[in-house]
């Protein structure tokens, strides 16, 4: 009994994903203009950002910049289950997701860019309400993972830009759950903790093609990377005569995080309106089945396979920029993003559903060298789905803001 039970609920197999794409989909909260546009700025040369969007279009960034962004994410989530009718509710702190970018040329060369990008697309805490339903499934999830990517960009000729980013990911998980095994003295539950770090290596390419004065393209990959999480420390608390089937120690798991192409295009419509639009897929197929290996086994406590089986997924990005003066614009934008997930695996840190997202945002320059950007997001998931593993069905429901701001300084 004990050993079927906990083959099951050893499973944190949904959890891991955060330190790859998030909650299943690509996440871009790496500039306010982008942001404030529905997410697009492949084909846009407004910032430093392009270092994360496409290191091609670094290249036809004039002047040497320096950008600082901050996007403070809430994320209200209910839960309500199918058997029972009972409603649960997150208790999740703030979300907040940076990043910082440095670009530069040399004074010999106007053609070649380089460039420093630090940022975090994926960092936060989900937390669930004492005592609710899925708390066997997961009671608190803490992420932080950081990006680093120093980048070349070279400007072919006044049409054509290639640019390059190798990137260092690292990433760092602690998360918490109840065991249904309960302690004689007051009916508490037992606890497991899975805490650890993960690394892992990849790659950011682009192509700017400046075709005439009003359109612009851009293509551009973002390489898979294997997060590898070598020495994790796995903790149970469970009544003393259960110790030696639940023994604490370390355990090991790769993840992979899915590769990325990306299309884009930028259309001047007219001297002050400009559209964008950009089309990510996103290879999440990879992603069929985690794996964990502990360190110690017992017939209670095994390595781990389970199936996640998620499927390719595309968004589709739309915005617009309008030149109010010479110092004002304004900037909003719309995403529908497909769910990689099949309702099988829905899990409760992560109940991801096709979704569309609405964006506004405003850029002010200050200066001629300083100027600051913002943005608001909005976006409404739900999802109603029975995962095959732990059981646990119902309706998710998620209303997720994120304001944003972002300070930029170029000389």
């Amino acid at each position: 009994m004990i050993q079927h039970l906990t083959k099951k609920l050893l499973l944190f197999a949904a959890l891991f994903p955060l330190l790859s794409l998030s909650q299943g989909y690509q996440v871009n909260l790496q500039g306010q203009v982008s942001q404030a546009m529905g997410g697009a700025g492949l084909a846009m040369t407004e910032d430093g950002s392009s270092l994360f969007f496409n290191p091609g279009a670094s290249a036809f960034i004039e002047k040497n910049e320096v950008s600082l962004n901050f996007t403070p994410t809430f994320a209200n989530g209910t839960f309500l289950e199918a058997k029972t009718n009972n409603l649960a509710h997150t208790v999740s702190p703030m979300g907040t997701p940076f990043s910082a970018y440095g670009l530069f040329h040399l004074k010999d060369s106007s053609s070649l860019k380089l460039g420093m990008a630090v940022y975090t697309p994926f960092g936060s805490t989900v937390e669930w309400e004492d005592g609710w339903e899925g708390r066997f499934a997961l009671k608190r999830l803490q992420l932080m993972s950081i990006f680093f990517q120093p980048t070349v960009s070279y400007k072919i000729s006044d049409k054509i830009g290639l640019g390059v980013g190798l990137i260092y990911t690292y990433g760092k998980v602690n998360l918490q759950k109840d065991l249904p095994l309960q302690f004689e003295d007051d009916g508490s539950y037992g606890t497991a903790e899975l805490a650890g770090t993960s690394h892992g290596f990849g790659y950011n390419a682009g192509i700017y093609f400046n075709a005439t004065d009003k359109l612009k393209f851009a293509l551009t990959y973002r390489s898979r990377i294997d997060m590898n999480v070598k020495k994790g420390q796995a903790t149970f608390t469970v009544p003393s005569s259960l110790e030696d089937k639940f023994p604490s120690g370390e355990f090991s798991a790769s993840l992979p995080l899915p590769s990325v192409v990306s299309l884009g295009t930028v259309v001047n419509a007219t001297d002050k309106l400009l559209l964008a639009l950009d089309i990510n897929y996103t290879n999440w197929s990879v992603y069929d089945t985690l794996g964990f290996d502990y360190a110690v086994n017992t017939e209670s406590l095994e390595d781990t396979r389970s199936p996640r089986m998620y499927e390719a997924a595309f968004a589709f990005r739309l915005g617009a920029q309008y030149d109010v003066t010479d110092k004002f614009k304004a900037r909003i934008g719309v995403s529908f993003a497909q769910t990689p997930s099949l309702d099988d695996y829905v899990t409760p840190e992560s109940p991801d559903a096709d979704r569309i997202s609405y964006t506004i945002g405003l850029g002010y320059a200050i200066t001629k060298k300083i100027s600051l950007d913002a943005s608001l997001l909005y976006t409404q998931l739900e999802r109603e789905a029975t995962n095959q593993e732990t059981q646990l069905s119902g309706t998710f429901k998620t209303i997720v803001f994120a304001p944003g701001i972002q300070f930029n300084y170029t000389f």
